[in-house]
C-alpha cells in the first residue's frame, strides 16, 4: 500500500511537471511571436499560403528526383489559373535545336499561354509562387512565368527534356513544377521513361517507367539537374495522349540564377 501511494504520488508530480512545462513553452512561444510582431492574422495567412494540413508529400523516384505534392493547390486556385489561361490560348511551339527559332511541331499538339506581369501580381498567383519557392527551396526570382496548357482529346507532348541541351541558352533550368488543374477521365499522364523498372500506363499503353496520373490540385516536382550540377538525362518525359476529356496544367520552370525582368 505504501509503495502504491508513493508511485501514485510520483505519477502525480510527473503529470504536473508536464503541464507546467507545456505552460512555460506556450508562454515562450507567445513571447517570441510578440517579439517578432507575428499577429494571428499573419499566422492564418501563412497557413493559407502554405496549405498546412492539406499537402501530402510522396517521393516516387530518387533517380531522377521526382516528388508528388498531393493537394498542392486548392480547387479555387486551379480554377483561377484555368480562367486566366482560356482567353489567350495559342498553339504550343518548340525551339528548333539547330536554328533556335520557335516552331510549330506535330511533336507537341497542346495549346498554351504565359501569365503576364500583371497576372503574376494577383494575390492568388503570388501565394502559389511563394508556396512553390518554399517547397522547392528555390527563390521566387528564379522562376519563369507560369505556362498554362490545355490538351484536348488526342493531344499530347512527345518525349522531351525541360533542361536546355546547350550552354548557348544560358541560365539552366534546375527544376520543374508541373501542376494539374483538373481531373482527366482517361490518359494525359506524365510519363518518365527512365525512372524505375516497373510498369505504368501512358495514353492507354502499358510501358516501362513511372507515370503520374493527372489529379486536380496535385503537383509534380522534378529536378532537371543532378546534385553534382550536371543535367539529369533521366528526366526525359512525355505528356501522354489524352484519351477522354480535356487536360489543364500549369508549368513553372525554375533556373539556376535569378531571372532578369
Amino acid at each position: 500500500m505504501k509503495s502504491s501511494a508513493i508511485l501514485l504520488g510520483l505519477l502525480g508530480l510527473f503529470s504536473i511537471s508536464i503541464i507546467i512545462g507545456d505552460l512555460i513553452q506556450l508562454k515562450l512561444i507567445h513571447r517570441l511571436e510578440k517579439s517578432y510582431d507575428i499577429t494571428d492574422n499573419e499566422i492564418d495567412r501563412n497557413t493559407t499560403i502554405l496549405r498546412l494540413g492539406f499537402i501530402r508529400t510522396e517521393v516516387i523516384s530518387w533517380s531522377p528526383r521526382i516528388t508528388i505534392y498531393h493537394d498542392f493547390l486548392s480547387t479555387e486556385e486551379c480554377d483561377h489559373l484555368v480562367t486566366l489561361g482560356k482567353p489567350r490560348l495559342r498553339a504550343s511551339i518548340l525551339t528548333d535545336p539547330k536554328t533556335f527559332k520557335h516552331v510549330r511541331s506535330n511533336h507537341r499538339t497542346s495549346w498554351g499561354m504565359f501569365l503576364n506581369a500583371t497576372e503574376r501580381n494577383h494575390s492568388i498567383i503570388q501565394a502559389i509562387e511563394t508556396r512553390i519557392s518554399i517547397f522547392s527551396q528555390i527563390p521566387k526570382e528564379n522562376g519563369e512565368s507560369f505556362q498554362v496548357l490545355r490538351y484536348q482529346k488526342g493531344e499530347f507532348y512527345g518525349k522531351h527534356i525541360d533542361y536546355f541541351p546547350s550552354k548557348r541558352y544560358g541560365n539552366q533550368r534546375v527544376a520543374t513544377m508541373l501542376i494539374y488543374l483538373n481531373d482527366v477521365a482517361e490518359g494525359g499522364e506524365t510519363y518518365f521513361l527512365e525512372a524505375g523498372d516497373g510498369e505504368c500506363t501512358c495514353g492507354g499503353k502499358i510501358l516501362k517507367g513511372i507515370s503520374v496520373k493527372p489529379k486536380k490540385g496535385n503537383a509534380v516536382l522534378f529536378w532537371n539537374m543532378r546534385l553534382d550540377g550536371e543535367v539529369d538525362q533521366k528526366t526525359i518525359h512525355t505528356g501522354c495522349r489524352v484519351l477522354d476529356g480535356v487536360k489543364w496544367s500549369a508549368t513553372k520552370w525554375m533556373t539556376v540564377d535569378k531571372l532578369v525582368k
